[in-house]
């Protein structure tokens, strides 16, 4: 007899791609200053990269700036070429002690390039969640062929990850609709 497990494992990693799109999403700019921003960021510091939080203090002291104070002063250019090199759109304002992003209103051509680059990322998810589905129904199959599972029950257990499937993926499109609202709105 088959059991749940392989539905389980399969629940497992569906989560797991929901939070990763939920992480990805934090570090999209809408138009308020949060640290979240900044996390894809990696600095050059001591020969390595790191991730800015690693090497600075980030506060946000209001709803339009982020102020990032570095441990070491020594690399205060290094976070400010990173956060150059990324694809935030910011322009770094270094005084030698700290740096701090002014973050701009979003022009509505910008909130459209976000909102394509937010049904991407969902796109990706989506068929990272086909992918599991995919690995459990040939897991399933082969408990089939094996004699570990009967025909009806592995058709049980290929329903309930279609249903898994269906489910999750409807959490990815709620997640979208609500950042997708959050940006165009502000």
């Amino acid at each position: 007899m088959a059991d749940n497990r392989v539905i389980g494992v399969a629940e497992e990693r569906m989560k797991k791609t929901i939070e990763i799109m939920k992480k990805d999403l934090l570090s999209i700019r809408t138009g308020r200053a949060s640290p979240a921003l900044l996390d894809r960021i990696a600095v050059d510091c001591y020969g390595e990269a790191m991730p800015v939080k690693q090497v600075a203090n980030v506060t946000t002291p209001d709803s339009k700036t982020i102020m990032l104070q570095p441990w070491d002063r020594s690399v205060l250019g290094n976070i400010e070429k990173a956060i150059q090199k990324s694809d935030l759109g910011l322009n770094p304002i270094n005084d030698g002690k700290t740096i701090r992003l002014v973050i701009p209103p979003l022009t509505e051509e910008r909130r459209k390039d976000l909102v394509k680059v937010l049904k991407k990322k969902t796109e990706e998810n989506k068929v990272s969640l086909r992918n599991v589905r995919r690995d459990t129904m040939e897991e399933l199959k082969g408990l089939e062929k094996s004699g570990k599972a009967s025909e009806d029950e592995v058709k049980r257990l290929q329903e309930q990850a279609q249903k898994l499937t269906d489910r999750y993926v409807e959490e990815l499109d709620r997640i979208l609709a609500a950042k997708e609202k959050e940006i165009m709105e502000i």
